[in-house]
């Protein structure tokens, strides 16, 4: 049994710096070296195994056991889910079919900006409440390039516009785990979420106008952001509010998409801007038919995400009729031989679950999808998928590299160190309580690892400074969100659907200055609703 040691150094500020050397070296090798993702991910983690087993004590068994579990989970079901999603959008240009999905967008507006904010933000949220795990960024991303955006510029659009979705997850799950984990109500820290993040959210559409195009671009598209983001946050701010989080995103997407379409059918810009290298509409009508036809894959996707998120079905996959097909897997070197530093034994465990992986809910979105497209036989089927592999390598071998260096961090101890270290500052503690929550999101990619990680800390400082801890623990999660917009998992999504692999420190650096930016407003926003309650 080894126990963890957060201070191996004798000074807890000097070990959190220690511990923080990978990520550092990390975003220096993409942002000032502009090494490759993969390249720079490949530096950081021999450094964070030198961390880990020469400083902070860890033994090569447990480095081993994390790292194993970090390469599981990114092929599944991270890979998995990517993989299959990317895969139905190519099977839906293949057929066809997308070129009516282009038209129906562009039946709603031929402005660039509203195309920007029914993708990217309406129905990337929508996305983000059916399935997650970057799904709404993949698919955004690419439907962008094919209306004319240039590929990096598509990637960071689809990352921010993920910023209003990303805290609440695949039907609310990263609030449901961060309540369940700290011993919260789950309608407390809701609602201290709608104090929390609804104002940047409420923002979100007026940054992704200014960023096509400057104050100009904001005075001639107002209206359209107003609307959406009005529709949206009354709808995602009232659920949470009053219900609870589940279909926060899901509801609220799907009411952006409508009041927008809505508002296109009596107003348009003054000025219509579109990409430079835009397809020309063809001035091809389609019929009603046509447009639902084309989007089914999408619909098929998200009755299937829905299905597969009912703790009903859920339950049959993991202790059901179907709990066969669900393995869990402890992990060599961490169960039961690692004591975490809160005195807890770690129970390090790989799911693999065959039948009830969210990616076994897209691949039969593809099979049904395939099935009603008679314009795409077997051979383009799998022609698709080989070109998904191929196009996907590079951005999943990213992922894995990421989380066996974030799972080195954790269960070493340095992920603790770095935040022990940031919460003894005390009473000012609340200013900084979202940097916690942007590390944690950075390091694991997700919002619910994140709380998992980081909101027992989050609620224990709370206590003890005499704030409230939901607001602490919202806090820990709305800032994750900020995080997602420069996450190495995200960014290696992104870069694999638009073709971008190997290019990742390209949207990095187009993209770190607004997840920065957001994260300095939740600072003092944090800081200041923790006074007032």
């Amino acid at each position: 049994m080894w126990t963890q040691n957060i201070d191996p150094l004798g000074s807890l500020a000097l070990s959190a710096i220690v511990a923080a050397l990978p990520i550092l070296v990390f975003l220096l090798c993409m942002m000032a070296l502009k090494l490759s993702g993969l390249t720079s991910a490949i530096i950081a983690l021999v450094l964070q195994v030198i961390v880990s087993v020469a400083v902070f004590g860890m033994p090569v068994s447990a480095a081993g056991g994390a790292g194993l579990l970090g390469l599981l989970t990114a092929l599944w079901p991270i890979a998995y889910i990517v993989v299959m999603a990317v895969w139905l959008y190519r099977i839906t240009v293949r057929s066809g079919r997308f070129d009516v999905i282009r038209s129906s967008i562009a039946g709603v507006s031929d402005d660039q900006r509203v195309q920007v904010l029914l993708i990217s933000f309406a129905f990337g949220c929508f996305l983000e409440g059916v399935a997650g795990f970057g799904v709404p960024i993949a698919i955004c991303a690419a439907l962008l390039v094919q209306l004319g955006f240039k590929p990096v510029r598509a990637a960071v659009l689809s990352l921010v516009g993920n910023v209003a979705a990303g805290a609440y997850g695949a039907i609310g799950l990263p609030v449901l785990v961060g309540a369940q984990v700290t011993g919260l109500e789950v309608h407390e820290l809701s609602r201290a979420l709608v104090l929390l993040l609804q104002p940047l959210t409420f923002l979100v559409p007026f940054l992704m106008v200014l960023m096509l195009g400057g104050l100009r671009s904001l005075r001639e598209t107002w209206p359209a952001a107003l609307v959406v983001s009005l529709a949206f946050n009354l709808v995602q701010g009232g659920l949470l509010w009053f219900v609870g989080p589940e279909l926060a995103d899901l509801a609220a997407g799907l009411v952006g998409m409508v009041a927008l379409m809505g508002l296109s059918r009596i107003w348009k810009p003054s000025r219509i801007s579109r990409p430079k290298g835009a397809p020309e509409p063809d001035g091809t009508r389609t019929t009603a038919r046509d447009v639902l036809v084309a989007w089914s894959p999408f619909y098929i996707l998200s009755i299937l995400m829905l299905i597969w998120s009912v703790p009903a079905v859920k339950a049959l996959f993991s202790t059901g009729a179907l709990s066969a097909t669900t393995f869990q897997v402890p992990m060599p070197g961490l169960t039961g031989q690692v004591i975490a530093a809160s005195g807890a034994v770690v129970e390090a465990t790989w799911s693999f679950s065959i039948l009830g992986a969210t990616g076994t809910a897209i691949l039969i979105a593809v099979i049904l999808s395939f099935l009603s497209t008679p314009q795409v036989d077997a051979k383009a089927l799998f022609e698709e998928l080989r070109t998904t592999l191929t196009s996907l390598g590079p951005a999943i071998a990213l992922i894995a590299v990421i989380l066996v260096l974030a799972n080195l961090a954790n269960y070493s101890g340095g992920s603790t160190a770095m935040g022990q270290a940031l919460a003894a500052v005390g009473p000012i503690f609340p200013l900084i309580a979202p940097i916690i929550g942007w590390i944690g999101v950075f390091l694991t990619g997700s919002v619910t690892n994140n709380n998992t990680l980081f909101g027992p800390l989050q609620f224990a400082t709370a206590e003890g400074i005499g704030a409230a801890p939901a607001t602490l623990v919202g806090a820990n999660t709305a800032s994750g969100t900020t995080a997602k917009v420069v996450s190495p998992q995200s960014i290696a999504i992104a870069a694999g659907a638009v073709g971008l692999s190997g290019r990742e420190a390209e949207i990095l650096r187009g993209s770190i200055g607004y997840s920065l930016g957001m994260l300095g407003f939740m600072c003092l926003w944090s800081f200041a609703l923790a006074a007032l309650l």
